[in-house]
């Protein structure tokens, strides 16, 4: 692919994770009611359905509901920033536009459920022993979480400040 396009062929990644996200989160939508919870690793992990309004760790979902249009056109100019990102990318910066890609697809992912149901929908349970649980997430959550590690452990790569490691 030539350089115009830079690495905008990273973009399966990002639809790859926004068919799994919207997949699994309709399937679990539909086989399980409200906060029903199944073991699948008793005592660790499990599924279950919630919905949030707000966005992670359900930041602002006792608001009135405008904070449904605000997720969703952050998500949309995050989402049209991260393709041109893409799209200016160098040829060997594969890391970084692995990252800008999952990133991209868990933001669409969520941004869809946001605008089409006025939530997001959330099943992936991780807890300990039941005495400690972590807020229920779902893919594209998971997407966003993994890309910002790359992010994170892109800039801290010794070529990109163009010096070299001894």
């Amino acid at each position: 692919m030539s350089a115009r396009f830079g690495r905008l062929p990273w973009l399966w990644l990002s639809l790859l994770v926004f068919v799994i996200d919207q997949a699994s989160k309709f399937y679990f939508d539909n086989a399980l009611t409200m906060y029903q919870q199944i073991e699948v690793i008793p005592g660790y992990f499990g599924w279950t359905l919630a919905y949030n309004t707000g966005a992670a760790f359900s930041f602002l979902a006792g608001a009135s509901g405008w904070q449904r249009w605000l997720f969703a056109l952050i998500a949309i100019a995050v989402s049209a920033v991260l393709v041109v990102w893409l799209k200016r990318l160098k040829p060997d910066e594969t890391w970084l536009a692995m990252a800008l890609a999952l990133v991209l697809g868990g933001a669409l992912g969520n941004l869809v459920d946001r605008v089409i149901f006025g939530h997001v929908v959330d099943f992936i349970l991780v807890h300990w022993q039941h005495r400690w649980y972590f807020p229920a997430f779902n893919v594209a959550d998971s997407a966003i979480t993994l890309g910002a590690i790359l992010l994170a452990l892109d800039m801290f790569k010794s070529n990109k400040s163009g010096e070299t490691t001894p």
